[in-house]
């Protein structure tokens, strides 16, 4: 059987491209837009379509050319918080619709199982730490609004069509492949480790905190951070899971640690060895203060076994790769 993996050439989705290709367990179908990944992301195993995935023709014939596909992976969505404030039809089309238009095709072609990157943002503001998955849902900015929207989409088309799938709600992503092959390269890049690791590059004068007022231990805001390559085996799991012929179900991602951002800074100085040139800036919009997964679940449901439990290992990779790649994958796609 083939696995078609949506956003194959982003930052979780070429992890998890090379993961299974890796496993060599089955062929591997890349569908992304290049409008934020990255051609040269793409382990060359896969076969790579480029295309929208609201388009349904396009669609249509990579399901056609590819009639051994029976699940799919989705991690073509747009995920910026502070972006999503200031364009939110932007995401409700991309996001919101374009899962709409994706379902259509896939039950068309009788493809009954989507694992979902989902997101920690649907949660908004919790009531309490951990997170777990059946707390209230009330996100606080339009990323998250329309993640939520494409869960509640999911399940009515199960309801509808039998289209079973998995939401996978994780939090930040942190890290890279160990051999520094690929990694996270974004642009803009707004995600607080790589911009960290950039100012101990040299390539920006200083690390911008925003906010130190949250209600935190330290003042700045908490994250549980998790590798990819350890969100990639979840998704790999989670296939499995729907293979089994199991019910459509919702987990958490996460190390259930949170790290604030001044603690992360103290981590990337120390792995780096670099000063890190710091200043506290207002805070942004959409922002909740503590976000910290309980991932009980996806470890006694899906046999979860994160490797990458330690803040510094995962920067650790992340270094590895900012070092041999200075300027990302350089355009080379």
């Amino acid at each position: 059987m083939s696995i078609l993996v949506l956003g194959g050439a982003g930052y979780i989705g070429s992890h998890t491209v090379d993961r299974l290709i890796s496993n060599g367990k089955e062929d591997v179908v890349v569908v992304d837009s290049l409008v934020t990944g990255h051609k040269a992301a793409v382990n060359p195993n896969a076969k790579f379509y480029q295309g929208d995935l609201a388009d349904q023709p396009f669609m249509r014939k990579v399901f056609k050319e590819n009639p051994d596909i029976d699940a799919v992976i989705h991690f073509a969505a747009f995920s910026l918080v502070a972006e999503s404030m200031k364009k939110p039809l932007k995401y409700f089309d991309n996001n919101t619709a374009g899962m709409v238009k994706l379902l259509e095709v896939m039950n068309e072609f009788d493809v009954k199982r989507i694992v979902f990157s989902s997101t920690a943002a649907t949660y908004g503001i919790p009531e309490k730490m951990p997170i777990y998955e059946d707390d209230p849902q009330k996100p606080i900015n339009p990323y998250g609004e329309s993640k939520l929207m494409m869960e509640k989409i999911m399940h009515w088309s199960d309801e509808a069509y039998g289209i079973k799938f998995v939401a996978l709600r994780y939090f930040n992503v942190a890290g890279a492949k160990p051999d520094g092959t690929i990694g996270e390269d974004h642009g803009p890049e707004t995600h607080l480790l790589p911009i960290v690791l950039q100012v101990a590059q040299g390539k920006r004068e200083k690390l911008m905190i925003f906010g130190d007022d949250y209600n935190t231990p330290d003042g700045t805001n908490v994250r549980d951070y998790v590798h990819p390559f350890d969100l990639a085996d979840a998704h790999i799991l989670a296939v499995e899971y729907l293979r089994e012929g199991k019910e459509s179900e919702a987990f958490n991602l996460g190390s259930s640690t949170g790290f604030s951002n001044l603690e992360i800074l103290k981590a990337a100085r120390e792995v780096t060895g670099k000063a890190i040139p710091t200043e506290i800036a207002g805070r942004r919009g959409g922002d909740p203060d503590t976000l910290i997964a309980a991932s009980d679940k996806a470890r006694k449901i899906l046999g979860w076994k994160p490797q990458f439990d330690d803040i510094h290992k995962i920067i650790e990779t992340a270094w590895k790769w900012h070092s041999t790649h200075p300027n990302g994958y350089n355009d080379r796609d």
